[in-house]
């Protein structure tokens, strides 16, 4: 009988705790909070504040930064006043004369406003863009409170409580028939790159490919592998993989993207699994197919779906599809480490 320790570090190596499946989001998502200086003043005379409002959004309106909430509660409880407001932005008095400190009577000097009713002007940072993601509010918020409408889906995702156990186990599943996939490939003089594309909804592996190009031809990677044999299966198609028995295409049972002709649009609806980011080349073929989600494992440094681009952001495409990565990551990273080429 096998060792109880060897037969669980096997075990311990398709545990599904021990990966997190995370979401690839757009530059805008996933940037750092940029922060603007503006100028604020404590409000006196708390009843007066809606006038103060009404009177800066007109001398001294805030284009553009519809998000920043004009008054906060004074951080400071020890101050007597219990609000701040916004005055104006720095860049907005830059051509004021820089050898003397501004004044609150200098911003206002050209507006018939009532100044009575702010103190002091002091120096804050704002946020420049409205937050999308929980972690930008959460930095935000440090500086000047800001609205947020939350995607809770991206909250989830960035947290990996987006997918249940269950779930993770079947792309854990869809995982290891592309980490086969790949070896076979390797035994064969190939890349170790594999790929299936999955029916969500019937959660039946429709097509398995490997990486071809080192001996088949210079552009059937896996993923377009994987692409050409859904198509092939739809009356459609470019090559024929007779000679790579690994590589192979099986009718789906039902699927929920069909149009009235009975035929989806290549892989509409569909998902896709592959051991290694996909290049430039494989991502906008994604596009084009129609792709429903890409699941990878391992990044590439001249990776399209996160490292060096993110083709599935761009926004002038006609279709657009979820990324996620991590699945099963150190297994595909030790499947790939003796790998030179980096597109898959």
């Amino acid at each position: 009988m096998e060792p109880v320790a060897k037969r669980r570090k096997a075990m311990d190596i398709y545990d599904t705790e021990s990966w997190d499946v995370l979401p690839v989001l757009s530059d805008e998502q996933s940037r750092d909070t940029e922060l603007l200086p503006a100028f604020a003043a404590p409000i006196i005379e708390k009843r007066e504040t809606s006038q103060l409002i009404k009177e800066l959004s007109l001398s001294h309106p805030l284009p553009g930064l519809q998000h920043i909430k004009r008054v906060r509660a004074c951080k400071d409880k020890s101050r007597p006043h219990p609000l701040e407001i916004i005055v104006c932005l720095v860049k907005d008095v830059q051509k004021m004369d820089a050898r003397k400190e501004i004044t609150l009577a200098d911003l206002l000097c050209t507006h018939s406003f009532d100044s009575r009713g702010l103190g002091e002007l002091f120096l804050v940072e704002i946020p420049a863009s409205p937050p999308l993601t929980r972690a930008q509010f959460e930095k935000a918020s440090k500086h000047w409170p800001t609205s947020f409408h939350e995607d809770k889906q991206v909250t989830s995702a960035l947290r990996g409580q987006l997918f249940t156990a269950d779930q993770k186990a079947k792309m854990q599943e869809y995982m290891m028939a592309a980490i086969k996939a790949a070896k076979y490939g390797r035994e064969r003089g190939m890349d170790a790159v594999g790929a299936v594309i999955v029916d969500p909804e019937s959660e039946q592996i429709i097509a398995v490919g490997h990486d071809c190009k080192n001996i088949s031809h210079p552009l059937h990677h896996a993923v377009m592998v994987c692409i050409d044999l859904v198509a092939c299966g739809q009356s459609g198609g470019a090559y024929n993989y007779e000679k790579y028995p690994a590589c192979h295409y099986s009718s789906p049972e039902t699927s929920s993207s069909a149009t009235e002709s009975g035929q989806p649009y290549i892989c509409t609806g569909y998902d896709l699994y592959v051991t290694r980011e996909p290049c430039v080349m494989c991502a906008m073929a994604l596009v084009h197919s129609r792709i429903n989600r890409v699941f990878y494992g391992a990044p590439s440094a001249d990776g399209a779906l996160g490292s060096k681009y993110k083709i599935h952001c761009q926004k002038d495409l006609n279709h657009h599809f979820e990324v996620f990565k991590g699945v099963m990551l150190n297994t595909c990273e030790a499947l790939h480490k003796n790998d030179f080429i980096i597109c898959s």
